[in-house]
């Protein structure tokens, strides 16, 4: 299958977040402190699109670290989601593969988290076979476990994803109704709009599940440790949702890269729950709702979000279009 053109910009190298050296002086010794040894090293995680602050820490005494901060004044909404992803990634089964959370500070106006360090790297563009082999078996396991979540887990509060695409991913809709702009489309979307419209309507009543799914899952929330396997991080969007569709989100990136996409997802055992036009409506409303807030413009976050929002929803409607016939 022929390959798509890559992003601009590699997904290691999407973050635009300080550094080691930027964080108040106070804050620095707080965390030296809290790891019980003076910092020697920091690598800056390179993927990501938010803005805040997160490394791996290596100090004096052989520790190694990641650990996020954000300021409680400026960032209010990162600090929440970091509390969200200790919550969720302590509660998570020992069987998921993620890493799991030591300790929480706050401190010089900030709130610090700290995870596990995974040693590894993160996928490249094009997928690799044997790295996206690893990373769907991964998904397999996590997504098996996560199936009856505990009440660990559930206690978190963990929304249905059913709802976040009726309210979040109807992009499609809020055309069709003339609340929204149609934002810069491939030539073949006036022909099919009407198809699109009724392909993400029809998305919310197959996604009502007891089973729980990443919500996220994408290449640069993969990490390939040094035996080959792989690691699953930010688990931050957990939600009710069914496996398949992080499947679909994740091989988006595999369609781009020339890869049989469909032959992957089919294989991939979280499809045996999907309806059969269920692979087509999460592709319609990933591929709408990317284009559409890629339309919207520069956010807070990294100004490398845009390009990635637009080169997912291209892709997105690329398969679907190839999988539908659509010229």
């Amino acid at each position: 299958m022929p390959r798509m053109p890559m992003p601009a910009v590699s997904y290691a190298s999407t973050a635009v977040r300080p550094s080691w050296a930027d964080l108040p002086t106070h804050l620095r010794t707080a965390i030296s402190a809290r790891l019980g040894s003076q910092v020697t090293w920091a690598t800056s995680a390179g993927g990501g699109f938010t803005r805040g602050f997160a490394a791996v820490l290596d100090t004096a005494d052989g520790q190694r670290a990641f650990v996020k901060a954000a300021s409680l004044s400026s960032q209010r909404h990162l600090t929440d989601w970091y509390a969200r992803e200790v919550a969720v990634t302590a509660a998570l089964p020992a069987a998921v593969p993620a890493a799991r959370p030591r300790w929480t500070l706050t401190a010089a106006g900030h709130y610090v988290i700290c995870l596990d360090a995974i040693e590894g790297h993160m996928p490249s563009l094009p997928w690799r076979p044997a790295e996206l082999g690893a990373a769907l078996d991964a998904w397999t396991v996590a997504a098996e476990t996560l199936r009856e979540p505990p009440a660990e887990l559930v206690a978190v509060g963990l929304p249905a994803l059913s709802d976040l695409v009726r309210s979040d991913l109807s992009w499609w809709r809020e055309i069709a109704a003339g609340r929204e702009a149609m934002p810069p489309m491939p030539p073949w979307v006036e022909k099919q709009f009407d198809d699109l419209v009724t392909l993400e309507a029809a998305l919310p009543s197959y996604l009502h599940t007891g089973a729980a799914t990443h919500c996220d899952l994408r290449l640069d929330n993969v990490i390939i440790d040094p035996t080959g396997a792989a690691q699953l991080c930010d688990w931050t969007w957990i939600c009710f949702g069914p496996a398949w569709w992080d499947t679909a989100s994740l091989l988006i990136s595999a369609y781009a890269s020339g890869l049989d996409a469909d032959a992957l997802f089919t294989a991939h055992p979280t499809a045996r729950d999907a309806p059969p036009d269920g692979l087509d409506a999460a592709l319609a409303a990933l591929g709408g709702y990317m284009l559409t807030r890629a339309e919207a413009g520069p956010t807070g976050a990294s100004p490398h979000l845009v390009s990635h929002q637009r080169w997912t929803g291209e892709v997105a409607l690329a398969w679907l279009a190839a999988r539908r016939g659509w010229a």
